[in-house]
């Protein structure tokens, strides 16, 4: 018996909402935050230390999975999940952004984009139904349209071009979506239009009228700052399904989590938490802390005594500082596992201030916080 795709909000507090998706392989508490599992692994952390911080799904994506080891090899050997031993529900991107930013040499056309790999320079093609039949192929429980992914700043005109072409391509996503899906799978759509209110405006409305399971708001978080992206979700969500959904990709700081939720915002990702951890700052309530520095070296208490994370827990600042200094792995991994807990920890808070009807309150407090 199948289990269908959906998203049921159980309570609001002004544009903020919490509820669940449910998915074949479980449900997503919302707000939720997706830990960013690029090439198949949230890089530095075990999978079931993912699991025990509070994460009921993972990202991967197309670009990198499809360049190495391949999506046909994965499917040979059971599909991501199997393949990752992660059994909840991963989304996968489309690898647009991926092909955009990354590649050394790429050629757009109205078919798809050509590109040569930043791994090996290997030519390869990524059209709409490419893409979809690689996330297929791996098996992901949510799916990307392929969308065009223009820098930042981007002109009228080039935000124009990109955003109609998604359009364009969104349509071809969901024909794909239907010879290679099924329907425990989940396809959404991406509002694209830059900063540009005409084009957001534009955008959502017809995605809207395709009727996707979800919409996803991309092309933020790409340099055009905190506010213009606040500015921009302020004019994005109210246009788009209140039943659905609404997924804002490649963001971000704590801070933007919270604004973003009382825009109504319901899914997040990025590497902020797995990067920085790797890097040696990690992510409390009282902000952030950069371990390096010298007054963390002689600092006998943890990160937070009250955490349940036991890398927040057990370990002392001071033994943390240490590790960093030598470059040893350990460090990097008690660190990502902290960020990665505490980021999990922030989306509880959220939920439940939003079922309590404090979410006001919440939200001030996290801008005195992480302001």
């Amino acid at each position: 018996m199948t289990t269908p795709f959906s998203f049921k909000i159980d309570a609001t507090d002004g544009k903020a909402r919490t509820g669940a998706v449910t998915t074949a392989r479980g449900k997503i508490r919302t707000p939720a935050f997706m830990p960013v599992g690029t090439a198949g692994t949230v890089k530095a952390m075990f999978t079931e230390h993912v699991r025990s911080s509070g994460a009921d799904i993972l990202l991967g994506n197309t670009y990198h999975l499809m360049l190495r080891p391949g999506a046909e090899r994965v499917a040979r050997l059971g599909g991501l999940h199997k393949f990752m031993n992660w059994d909840g529900p991963i989304l996968t991107d489309s690898g647009g952004f991926q092909v955009m930013s990354l590649s050394k040499l790429r050629k757009m056309s109205e078919q798809g984009v050509t590109f040569q790999s930043h791994i090996d320079g290997s030519k390869h093609e990524m059209s709409p139904e490419r893409s979809i039949e690689i996330q297929c192929l791996l098996g992901s429980d949510i799916q990307m349209q392929l969308d065009e992914c223009v820098a930042f700043p981007a002109t009228f005109e080039e935000a124009e071009d990109a955003m109609e072409l998604s359009l364009r391509w969104a349509e071809r996503s969901k024909a794909a979506f239907k010879k290679f899906g099924n329907d425990e799978q989940a396809l959404f759509g991406i509002v694209q239009g830059g900063v540009y209110p005409e084009l957001r405006d534009r955008s959502a409305a017809l995605l809207s009228e395709m009727d996707f399971p979800g919409y996803s708001i991309g092309g933020l978080a790409v340099g055009e700052g905190h506010e213009s992206m606040l500015e921009t979700l302020d004019i994005t969500t109210p246009k788009l399904p209140a039943n659905k959904p609404c997924y804002l990709m490649g963001v971000g700081t704590p801070l933007d989590l919270v604004e973003s939720v009382a825009r109504g915002v319901d899914m997040f990702d990025c590497v902020m938490p797995t990067r920085a951890g790797r890097h040696g700052t990690a992510y409390t309530w009282d902000g952030k802390l950069n371990i390096k520095n010298a007054k963390h070296a002689e600092d006998a208490n943890p990160l937070d005594p009250e955490s349940t994370c036991p890398a927040s827990r057990d370990y002392s600042r001071a033994y943390l500082h240490h590790l960093i200094k030598a470059n040893e792995y350990l460090g990097a991994m008690l660190l990502t596992w902290a960020n990665v807990h505490f980021y999990q920890d922030l989306m509880a808070a959220m939920r439940a201030a939003i079922s309590e009807g404090r979410f006001e309150a919440f939200r001030k407090d996290a801008q005195r916080r992480f302001g």
